[in-house]
């Protein structure tokens, strides 16, 4: 099998009148879409594209509103829901890639993937789940929270709806130092956490409308819930969770995922939440593997 090995340049696609940065390699075999997290990019899966490119045609995307993708007002035509980013994923395995694809997403993608196979299942041959969100601040789950938290999260929500307050609180965020904090908590090796790291997270940090879309989602509390969607979901499908994650806790991930939909449950010993950039040596088996028994 011939396939390039290594990333093409980033290209765009025309979605709905705004542009979606995407990056493909690969020129044969299983079609694969690479959804990113919250405030993540194509950047992201830069350890694995060259790896699936080997045996699969793939791809990753950034989705409206993040990474180099259009960052429109939300209200207008755009809405930054899970229902849009799912419509953005289906017309883009229909549109640019034209087969049926497997989905590999990490945090919130893999609610997106799973809404979009879920919409859509004659399109989505297959979804890996990557630290799947599990959404603990829904408001279907804040009888579940602590008082403090279920009283605490929306008041905080509503003040960052104030402008003036939630362009300040994205600027102080969106410090080096701040996003390396963020990042040493949320991965369990402290030597994946780089400088190139940052810089492929922070950049799309200065783009216009960057603040309005991390307060907008900030603020989205409502949508589908992973446990609504997995039972609905037909095609094959698979978790892959970091065991270290401080966000989105494997007890809760395994207690999850243990539906029929699911196919298999790998555990990442000592990896935190993004376990493709963090351990991509572990996880690139276990996605190439899969995708080859599909």
């Amino acid at each position: 099998m011939t396939s390039i090995a290594t990333p093409t340049a980033n290209s765009t696609w025309m979605w709905r009148g705004h542009q979606i940065n995407y990056r493909a390699a690969g020129s044969t075999g299983t079609a694969v879409l690479l959804i990113h997290g919250f405030g993540a990019s194509v950047g992201h899966w830069r350890k694995n594209i060259p790896v699936l490119a080997e045996y699969c045609r793939c791809y990753a995307i950034d989705l409206i509103g993040f990474g180099a993708s259009a960052k429109p007002q939300a209200g207008t035509d755009v809405e930054y829901t899970f229902e849009t980013w799912g419509e953005l994923v289906i017309d883009f395995c229909r549109e640019v890639i034209g087969m049926p694809t497997v989905l590999i997403g990490n945090s919130i993608g893999c609610i997106v993937a799973l809404q979009a196979a879920v919409t859509a299942p004659e399109v989505i041959s297959g979804v890996a789940l990557l630290n799947c969100s599990l959404r603990l601040l829904h408001d279907r789950k804040r009888t579940e929270m602590p008082w403090y938290r279920r009283w605490g999260t929306p008041v905080l929500q509503s003040i960052l709806t104030i402008p003036a307050i939630g362009h300040f609180f994205f600027d102080r965020l969106a410090q080096r130092q701040v996003v390396r904090k963020i990042l040493l908590q949320a991965y369990h090796r402290p030597e994946a956490v780089t400088d190139e790291l940052i810089d492929i997270l922070m950049a799309p940090a200065a783009d216009p409308g960057a603040a309005d879309v991390f307060l907008k989602f900030t603020a989205y509390s409502w949508g589908p819930l992973p446990e609504d969607l997995l039972p609905q979901l037909t095609c094959p499908a698979i978790a892959i969770w970091g065991a270290a994650d401080p966000w989105e806790p494997i007890a809760l991930g395994r207690e999850l995922m243990n539906v029929p939909s699911i196919d298999e449950f790998f555990e990442i010993p000592a990896v935190g939440h993004c376990p493709q950039d963090e351990a991509p040596e572990l996880v690139n088996p276990i996605l190439t593997n899969w995708i080859a028994s599909l």
